[in-house]
């Protein structure tokens, strides 16, 4: 029984890093972004800090999907669907 709960008590230690590290990122790309704005208004005419607050939004954005267990496409639906076709199809 002690195997089952250090393995439910590590295994949530694991998922408060990644929610920790999760935050982390969004802090430093909501202190980050608005400087990168602030220097592009200031040097240049041209956009530029589009480019970086796009791709590191994606990957914020990535980031929290696997953080908070999103996933539309292979959630814990789609899983458990397919683990039960395929026990269907190994009992004929």
């Amino acid at each position: 029984m002690r195997n089952k709960s250090d393995y439910r008590y590590r295994r949530a230690k694991e998922k408060v890093a990644e929610i920790k590290g999760f935050y982390g990122n969004l802090l430093a790309y909501c202190l980050v972004i608005p400087f990168l704005i602030w220097i592009n208004y200031q040097t240049t005419s041209f956009p530029w800090a589009f480019f970086p607050a796009f791709g590191w939004g994606l990957g914020l954005l990535g980031h929290a999907a696997n953080a908070f267990d999103y996933n539309p496409f292979f959630g814990k639906d789609w899983e458990r669907r397919k683990l039960e076709e395929f026990m269907k199809n190994d009992e004929l």
